[in-house]
């Protein structure tokens, strides 16, 4: 009795950027999906820096291995101009992070996916409200991220790079995305 040959398993790569202003947790965030780890210090990103992890997912419909190229850029508001052209070029998917406990970081979330689409059209978004360990000082309601999530057709998660809560589901959910549009 022959077993039948294995079927290679297709392997895609695809560029997800971060995109938020400056200490809104988005190097916290791919720490915790990549590394599994958390640090509470705080150490402004420079420049951009790209991390990988390997996910699964159907990619037009058929199972597959998606290495995520996680790009980290850094918030400050000056500095966007010049880097956006080479960061966003070729991104496949963005997660749009703010802070739940600033409010000004939300209100900003639309500049930067204004800024995404205009460099890389209607790629798929997730927006995350981070910091959803700190209750007590959060000022950004889920309904508001829901809203905006709805007027960009973009799902949302409440996250914590602390605790990990819906860490790794927002970069599956993005993934999923990716590999749906499969492109």
């Amino acid at each position: 009795m022959s077993v039948p040959e294995a079927v290679a398993q297709k392997h895609v790569k695809a560029k997800v950027c971060l995109v938020g202003d400056v200490a809104v947790g988005k190097t916290s965030l791919i720490k915790r999906f990549v590394l599994e780890s958390f640090e509470d210090r705080y150490v402004a990103t420079v420049g951009t820096k790209v991390t990988k992890k390997t996910v699964q997912v159907d990619w037009k419909g058929v199972p597959a291995t998606l290495d995520i190229m996680v790009w980290d850029i850094m918030g400050e508001k000056g500095f966007r101009a010049l880097l956006r052209d080479a960061y966003f070029e070729g991104a496949h998917g963005v997660l749009a992070v703010c802070d739940l406990t600033r409010k000004d970081t939300f209100y900003d979330l639309n500049n930067w996916v204004q800024m995404v689409r205009k460099q890389v059209g209607d790629v798929p978004i997730v927006f995350l409200g981070n910091k959803a360990d700190l209750v007590e000082r959060v000022v950004v309601s889920p309904e508001e991220l829901a809203r905006m999530g709805a007027i960009l057709n973009a799902k949302y998660f409440l996250t914590s790079a602390k605790t990990g809560r819906n860490v790794n589901e927002a970069f599956q959910i993005l993934a999923d995305a990716i590999g749906h549009r499969g492109d």
